[in-house]
């Protein structure tokens, strides 16, 4: 589960249809992406990166410190 993308879009007070919106790409690509179950292109983890002001670190690398 990608709960960094899901804090990062909620932070911004965005629902997944307003982030998709953003985007260009559908609720439910970001509904899957948020789940864990819907690996994005790069060009897409960068559209939202941007979109959402994180880097692809904030938002996709994930920490095996935790």
């Amino acid at each position: 589960m990608n709960m960094k993308l899901k804090l990062a879009r909620v932070e911004k007070n965005l629902s997944q249809q307003e982030l998709a919106d953003c985007v260009e790409a559908t609720r439910q690509t970001i509904g899957l992406i948020e789940k864990g179950k819907y690996n994005p292109t790069l060009n897409l983890c960068v559209r939202i990166a941007n979109a959402l002001d994180k880097t692809l670190n904030d938002l996709f690398w994930e920490d095996h410190n935790d």
